[in-house]
């Protein structure tokens, strides 16, 4: 069984939102992503440095191939968002979706648009949680 990736630092963080976005790319390639992003020169050895941390902590994969190394990510966007939400939930609100909802919703506008998004989400996890539990009580009569 494999170790999951550590938790990214904000500037990995930037790196892997490029190559999620942008797909495998080179230092220079990176650097220069980075640069347009911060809309300020960011030196191109802090961003050779960055990736070769991220490969020994198994966050990228780079192919040797070539006169160019390429990296690529070697995490999915989605796991890393997971990872990150789940360990900001836990510290920040106790482990409570709810406290996180509450205090999101509470501290600015929401839309019209996107209350009805919450609305489909909560019909979508009540059916889920229904089905799923109708399923156990099947098992358990079993």
């Amino acid at each position: 069984m494999s170790k999951a990736p550590p938790k990214p630092t904000d500037s990995e963080l930037e790196i892997l939102h490029v190559l999620w976005t942008h797909g495998p790319a080179t230092v220079r390639a990176v650097n220069d992503e980075l640069g347009q992003r911060r809309q300020a020169e960011v030196g191109y050895t802090t961003t050779l440095k960055l990736l070769q941390l991220m490969l020994d902590k198994g966050l990228v994969r780079r192919d040797d191939e070539g006169r160019s190394h390429v990296y690529r990510a070697a995490v999915r966007e989605q796991d890393t968002q997971n990872l990150l939400l789940d360990k900001f939930v836990a510290a920040t609100f106790g482990g409570s979706a709810l406290k996180l909802v509450m205090q999101a919703l509470g501290n600015r506008q929401t839309s019209a648009d996107e209350l009805a998004q919450l609305r489909r989400l909560l019909n979508d996890i009540e059916i889920q949680n229904s089905s799923t539990s109708t399923t156990d009580d099947d098992h358990d009569r079993a």
